[in-house]
This record gives structure tokens, C-alpha cells and sequence, in this order.
């Protein structure tokens, strides 16, 4: 079986915002993209979960785009880049446990009732009578 990051591609650009020269001439900020439906590493049921959960991410032609332009070298970007789709995939393929409902104890009731009552006579002791 082939490695995820063999279906990334990257594509560089020059960076934005401040930095003086080195933003003018060097192409340090980094796109890396992932065509989904292509991957041979997932299965159909895990490329469905990634498009649904990831779906505000993905483009019409179905690719995931991540740039990052955070480090000053391109390579560190890149290695940044990948980071971050892994960690965006991996989670998009996680099914959360499903939650069950459940009633509180009998005691938890009881001991809630009782509280409850202690602080109403507490607030009735407070009152002034005549």
C-alpha cells in the first residue's frame, strides 16, 4: 500500500503581508491539494466521510486545499502543509461514539429533592415574621 502524502500536490506562491524583500522575490507560501475521490488509500465509505465532514473545504472538482505561508522557507511550509491536511483527514475519518440517554438514579433524585428543600427552609428561616 502506497503512502497518503504521494497524492499530495503542492503548488508555491509568493507570500502575503509584511517581510520586506524576501515576500517580494521568494515563493515561500505553499497550497497543497488532494483530489479525494482519486485517493487509493481510503475506501469509498471513508472518501464519503471525508467529502461530507470536509465539504466546506473541498472545491467543486473535489480537491482539498490547505495554504500555509506561516514559516519564512518554503520547505518548512511544505512540511507544515502536509501536517496539517494529515491531521484534517484524520480527524473527518473518526465516527464519534453515539450517545446514549440515560435517567438519573433514584438517589441523585432523592439527594437533589433534599437539597432543594433544606435551601427553601433555609430561605424560609430568613424571612421576617410577626
Amino acid at each position: 500500500m502506497k503512502n497518503f502524502t504521494t497524492e499530495l500536490t503542492y503548488k508555491t506562491s509568493r507570500s502575503s503581508g509584511a517581510g520586506g524583500q524576501n515576500v517580494n522575490k521568494v515563493e515561500t507560501s505553499v497550497t497543497v491539494m488532494w483530489k479525494v475521490s482519486d485517493s487509493d488509500f481510503f475506501n469509498d465509505f471513508q472518501k464519503g466521510l471525508i467529502s461530507e465532514k470536509l465539504k466546506n473545504r473541498i472545491n467543486q472538482d473535489g480537491v482539498l486545499q490547505l495554504t500555509v505561508s506561516e514559516s519564512r522557507t518554503q520547505l518548512q511550509n511544505k512540511k507544515i502543509a502536509t501536517e496539517k491536511i494529515l491531521e484534517i483527514v484524520n480527524e473527518s475519518v473518526i465516527i464519534p461514539k453515539t450517545r446514549y440517554k440515560t435517567k438519573p438514579s433514584k438517589s441523585s433524585v432523592e439527594k437533589r429533592i433534599q437539597q432543594k428543600k433544606q435551601h427553601s427552609d433555609k430561605k424560609e428561616n430568613r424571612r421576617f415574621k410577626y
